[in-house]
Formats: structure tokens, C-alpha cells, sequence
């Protein structure tokens, strides 16, 4: 691989102190082959989040004055990246293997690769079933009830340590190539959350490929706030509707 390849990541923070912190000291830690810019946007928090990060001199933190969402937060750090290539990462991702070298080495083999993500597992090793196919009004309001359609979104047909392509690819972790996430114009800002994950690996898939790398993992503590929360559920509710008005007649 080549020596003067550059990474860099973010992670979008707001009151989640001490997963934060789990998540950049994981980062830090396992992120070894290649140099790393991480960046840390906080949308405003009330709690010692912004405290609890400072004690990494090494990262570079970006307040914002109001909680702007998701993709538009993630959009801050776009102009600023000087790397090759730029890693979506949540809050609550725990890494355990330099899976950044990985996912990158992997790209640099397979030029038309433009977006990538690992196995996303759960605390007890258990594979979070994510998903993969394009959204559709069926998968996503019919996948909450039904595990033929739950099945259907996240591909649990394809039982594999290959990588292969998909459409979907989770914001909780994933790769990009830098070039390509400025030119597409990073995340669609009308999503405030949920559903920007999903619109910029279809847009993506209009400039190369998105890969699912079984191969690799992380570790997320999916916790299905808009399952339990009525805001949450109306904002994941509105950006369904954005979606499919948006993809209803195919590329945009």
C-alpha cells in the first residue's frame, strides 16, 4: 500500500459523554497503519461531553452553537479534510482492531469501490442486522412487523465472509473516499436524521461502488432511540417520507 495515504473521521456528539469518549479512545488506540485526522463535532451539548473529549489533545473539536443534525454536523468538518480517505463513525462505535487499514487497503485494491462499512456487531458478538437493500415503502414500514421483509431489507439470505456490494450502507460506520464526499456534496441537510445514511450511498452508487466487508467489525451500541422515543420516531417517520419522494423516480 501506498506510504503517504491520509485518513481522517468524525464523529457527531450531543450529550453522549462517556460513549464519546469509549468511542475516540478506541480510535486512537487501534487506528495504527495510516496517519489519522479525527474530528469531533458536538451539536451543542448540555452534559461533559465537550469536557470529557479534551482530555485528547490530539483530536480536533468543532462546537456548533445549535443541534443541526446529523448530515449537516458531519458536513462541517467536508472543506477542512486534508486525507484520501474519511470515515462516518458514531458515538457509540468501540473498535478492536485497526479496521480503518483494513477498510482503506481494501479500497486501494479496488478503485472502483467508493463507499465501504464493516460487520456492525452488537456488545455480545452478535451481527446487527442493518440494512443493505434499498429502502422501499414496504422495507421500511413493513419491516418493523414483518421478519420476511425485515429479511428482504437487510439481505440475511447472504451468509458470507466476501465482500459484496449493496445499497445501503449504516452512518453508524463507514468509509468514503474523501474527493468523493465533497463531490457529492456530503449528506443531504433536509434529512436532520435518519435516512442520510441511505441517500448518500445511492448517490454514491452513481459514481462507483458500496461494498459491505463482512470480513471486519465493529462494535455499535445500537440502541433504537426512535423505537422508544415519540420525537425520534416522527423525525425517522419524516425522513422516510423525504426519501421515497425524493428516490421516487430513481437516481438524483
Amino acid at each position: 500500500m501506498a506510504d503517504n495515504i491520509k485518513i481522517s473521521a468524525a464523529i457527531v456528539t450531543y450529550n453522549s459523554g462517556d460513549k464519546s469518549a469509549a468511542a475516540v479512545a478506541s480510535v486512537l488506540a487501534y487506528c495504527r497503519q495510516y496517519p489519522l485526522d479525527l474530528y469531533i463535532i458536538d451539536n451543542n451539548s448540555s452534559d461533559d461531553t465537550l469536557l470529557r473529549l479534551k482530555e485528547h489533545p490530539d483530536i480536533k473539536i468543532i462546537k456548533l452553537k445549535k443541534n443541526v443534525g446529523f448530515g449537516a454536523a458531519h458536513n462541517k468538518v467536508s472543506e477542512l479534510l486534508n486525507s484520501d480517505y474519511h470515515f462516518i463513525i458514531n458515538p457509540d462505535i468501540t473498535v478492536h482492531s485497526d479496521v480503518f487499514a483494513d477498510i482503506v487497503n481494501f479500497m486501494e485494491e479496488n478503485p472502483k469501490v467508493v463507499m465501504a462499512a464493516p460487520k456492525i456487531l452488537n456488545a455480545d458478538g452478535s451481527e446487527q442486522r442493518l440494512p443493505k437493500a434499498t429502502p422501499t415503502f414496504k422495507r421500511l414500514f413493513l419491516g418493523r412487523l414483518s421478519k420476511k421483509v425485515r429479511d428482504e431489507y437487510t439481505r440475511a439470505d447472504i451468509e458470507t465472509d466476501k465482500p459484496y456490494p449493496v445499497d445501503f450502507l449504516s452512518g453508524c460506520f463507514f468509509c468514503i473516499r474523501t474527493e468523493a464526499f465533497r463531490s457529492l456534496g456530503g449528506f443531504d441537510e433536509r434529512y436532520f436524521m435518519y435516512l442520510e445514511d441511505a441517500d448518500l450511498t445511492a448517490r454514491a452508487k452513481t459514481i462507483g461502488e458500496a461494498v459491505f466487508l463482512p470480513q471486519v467489525s465493529v462494535t455499535h451500541l445500537w440502541a433504537r432511540e426512535s423505537a422508544k422515543n415519540v420525537k425520534l420516531f416522527f423525525i425517522h417517520l419524516i425522513s422516510c417520507f423525504k426519501f421515497l419522494i425524493k428516490w421516487r423516480h430513481g437516481a438524483k
